[in-house]
């Protein structure tokens, strides 16, 4: 009845995309697992650039220790998002980790930094998946194409 009363969750189901560049559908990621939605259902983000920002006020709740992925916890779901494809290799080498384990972080707050030099000498494909691990509720996906941070990706309803 009176909004100004209700304390605002600050969840509201709407997943942002983690960094500006494309989205792809989480079926044309070039890696079985995903495409094949074994973690879960998900988006990916193709992008050039060398951070990976927060897809909603969440908390951290993994950092992997080859800091190729990080895993986050909103009020309706869980999401993993796995930094490149077959990072996991390099044991933790160029990523640097900006957040902590426990951390409440907001929206768009930068989570890990990547040395793009290093995995694109490499030859590493930097697609990045970001996958609903769990959820009780139903995901909605967002446009596919050109995204900014203010691009809703997945909405879980």
């Amino acid at each position: 009845m009176f909004k100004f009363l209700k304390k605002d969750s600050g969840d509201d189901g709407m997943l942002y995309a983690i960094a500006e560049g494309k989205a792809i559908k989480i079926e044309e990621v070039n890696d079985q697992m995903f495409a094949e939605k074994m973690l879960g259902d998900g988006v990916a983000f193709q992008f050039d650039g060398d951070t990976v920002y927060a897809p909603a006020d969440c908390t951290v709740v993994m950092i992997a220790a080859t800091k190729h992925a990080i895993g986050v916890q909103t009020k309706s779901a869980e999401i993993l998002i796995h930094i490149g494809l077959d990072t996991v290799k390099f044991d933790g080498k160029g990523f640097d980790v900006l957040v902590s384990e426990g951390e409440k972080v907001k929206r768009g707050q930068a989570l890990i930094k990547l040395d793009r030099d290093f995995f694109n000498a490499e030859g590493i494909d930097m697609t990045t998946p970001m996958i609903i691990t769990a959820t009780e509720k139903s995901i909605k996906h967002g446009n596919v194409g050109d995204v900014t941070l203010e691009s809703v990706s997945l909405t879980i309803e």
